[in-house]
Parts: C-alpha cells; sequence; structure tokens
C-alpha cells in the first residue's frame, strides 16, 4: 500500500509541475476508473457459455486464395476448448496441404466477453501478427461474424453451423474499390 501511494502522490506532484500534461492526465484518468471497475465474472461466463457449440475438435476441408494462383485445397483441423475457467474461448485451426501434409495455415483465436461493453472482442494471431476484432453473434442460427480493416483492405468472415452439424467458414476480402472476393472457405464435422 505504502508504494500505491507514493506512485500516486509523486503522480499528482508531476501533474501539478507539468501542465502540458493535460491530456495525459484525461487519459491515465479514464484509463484508471476502467481499471477500477470489477468485471462480474458470471455475467462473462454466461455469456460465453452461448459459445458451445464450437467446443471440440473438428476436422474437414479447406480452400484458401493465397495469391494470384489456384486455391490451395487443405485438410483443416479446429480446437476449441474454453480456458482460464470458462472466461475464454480459444480455437487453433491448422490446415495442411492436401498434397504433401505442410502445413498451409496455422491460426490462434481467443475470444472473450466484455461486460462492461457487452460485446464479445477477438483477438486472432497468423503469420507472426495479430488483430483484434468484435465478434457477433448471429440472430438466426449458431454462429458468429467478424471483420478487420488494413487500410485499403477489408475482410469479412462468417462461421455457422448448418443444417447438418458441419462447421462452415467463408471469408471475404476487398481492396480498394474492387469488388469482395472470396478469400477462404471451410467445412469441418465435429470429431469429438
Amino acid at each position: 500500500m505504502v508504494c500505491i501511494y507514493l506512485f500516486f502522490s509523486r503522480l499528482h506532484l508531476a501533474f501539478n509541475s507539468f501542465p502540458a500534461l493535460d491530456h495525459f492526465k484525461l487519459r491515465l484518468a479514464v484509463r484508471m476508473a476502467q481499471l477500477s471497475r470489477v468485471p462480474n465474472l458470471e455475467s462473462q461466463r454466461a455469456a460465453m457459455r452461448k459459445l458451445n457449440f464450437l467446443v471440440g475438435e473438428w476436422v474437414g476441408e479447406a480452400r484458401v486464395l493465397l495469391g494470384p494462383d489456384a486455391p490451395k485445397e487443405l485438410v483443416q483441423s479446429e480446437e476449441a476448448q474454453y480456458k482460464l475457467d470458462g472466461l475464454v474461448l480459444m480455437i487453433e485451426g491448422v490446415g495442411r496441404a492436401k498434397a504433401d501434409g505442410r502445413p498451409g495455415l496455422q491460426a490462434l483465436g481467443v475470444i472473450s466477453y466484455d461486460d462492461g461493453s457487452q460485446t464479445y472482442r477477438m483477438r486472432a494471431f497468423n503469420d507472426g501478427r495479430f488483430l483484434e476484432t468484435e465478434v457477433k453473434l448471429l440472430e438466426e442460427r449458431e454462429g458468429m461474424s467478424w471483420s478487420f480493416v488494413f487500410g485499403e483492405i477489408r475482410t469479412r468472415s462468417t462461421m455457422q453451423i448448418n443444417d447438418r452439424g458441419e462447421w462452415t467458414e467463408f471469408h471475404e476480402i476487398a481492396i480498394g474499390s474492387q469488388p469482395p472476393k472470396r478469400l477462404m472457405e471451410l467445412v469441418v464435422r465435429r470429431q469429438t
């Protein structure tokens, strides 16, 4: 507690000594207010249970357009499991080339629920990069959608469980004013 008191007393001194820090003070105050909010863990777990339909091991096929050549055909696996006592859902997808079994696509996504804003968030990792986005649950069936924007590049993705109980995903990409093109599609079936 003494350390916290010293930190805040020095911070107060710094704020009063440097009026140019007004913008910084405001940002820090907002961040500290966010940190002081106690999350409702049961509300978060209840929201995360809406994603139960994903939990398990899934195997099937994927087609990925990685360049101007023909789409790459992959044997696709997806594994989804809860972590942190149901507060996050981790999804790992691995696509291996049908021809030689080499990894052609590897991705890891972590989905959580923010009870303050009542939104699902995903952080996705692929090829040494990561992205964060909001995830929206589909109203008409078990599934979700998300999108990313990188300057001129826009992607849109939809994942849903179809009438046969298969996990399907469709990803589109658009660059500039070009119409969207199919980037990836996959169909996997539950193994466990």
